[in-house]
């Protein structure tokens, strides 16, 4: 089926599962060069790239490395990020006492959790809190996180340490009781890991953001993701695209479905997509 519509004035797409391999372990080298020659194109066409992830700056310097160009939205919405000068360029962080009250809350309803924080560039993590990425980053974890709630967290993390419900499960829990206190979403169904941000804020609520100050409407942007810290940028623009071997309830959210991500599939449709009229 050929691509409805005109060629689009921005591009913004998730990394991890969606154009960076499955796997990757934050190494640039899993970005096809069929992808980074795709982005490359629609850059030099003038199109706005936006690369929209859950990434901290620090796990940036791939993506820098691999396109030196565009713009990045991290921590899932709650920054705007300068990865080619590493520069924060706008933050929206989760107040101390939501912080505090979410921990209480979350405890009390999901057994065997556990926190870990993000502000600046720092990363704190309880005991029982056992990081797949960021090993060794935090040297000094702490008995409960609430010990270093000090200042607005751009995000937190919890995680069920047993590993006996799904994310999902922990997700439809986490939303009825601090839906009120936070945006709570996830990026991978079987790490039993939430990812909590500040009231409001989401890949699609930002991305709304930056493209209304470049002139832009939903219509004149396109975009990419597999998970439902996704799916807000997935329901938000005009022509959007959930990856065929992503979260099953992707395709309740975009507007089309992409083939596995490990084919190419995104770059493939945004060649499809320059050759469009303007």
């Amino acid at each position: 089926m050929s691509i409805p519509g005109k060629r689009p004035k921005l591009i913004a797409t998730d990394l991890d599962g969606t154009i960076v391999v499955h796997g990757a372990g934050y190494d640039n080298s899993q970005i096809r060069q069929r992808t980074i020659d795709a982005f490359q194109k629609a850059y030099e066409m003038g199109i706005h790239i936006f690369f929209v992830t859950g990434r901290p700056p620090r796990w940036m310097p791939e993506i820098k490395e691999a396109f030196g160009f565009g713009n990045s939205i991290c921590a899932n919405g709650a920054m705007l990020y300068d990865f080619n000068d590493d520069l924060i360029l706008e933050e929206w962080g989760i107040p101390v006492e939501n912080q505090l009250e979410i921990a209480k809350i979350l405890r009390a309803h999901i057994p065997h959790i556990s926190f870990a924080i993000e502000y600046g560039d720092e990363f704190h993590h309880e005991i029982g809190y056992v990081p797949r990425w960021d090993i060794g980053v935090d040297m000094q974890p702490v008995e409960k996180i609430e010990a270093r709630m000090v200042r607005p967290a751009f995000k937190m993390l919890a995680r069920c340490s047993d590993y006996q419900m799904s994310s999902d499960e922990m997700l439809e829990i986490a939303q009825r009781e601090v839906g009120h206190l936070a945006n709570v979403t996830h990026s991978n169904p079987t790490e039993s890991l939430l990812e909590i941000s500040a009231v409001g804020v989401s890949k699609g609520e930002t991305l709304a953001i930056v493209a209304a100050r470049l002139g832009l409407g939903a219509d004149d942007c396109v975009s990419f993701g597999d998970n439902p810290n996704d799916f807000s940028m997935l329901e938000w623009a005009g022509r959007s695209w959930a990856m065929g071997d992503g979260h099953r309830d992707g395709v309740k959210h975009a507007k089309f479905v992409a083939e596995p991500h490990y084919t190419d599939s995104v770059a493939r449709i945004i060649e499809e997509l320059l050759t469009l009229p303007e």
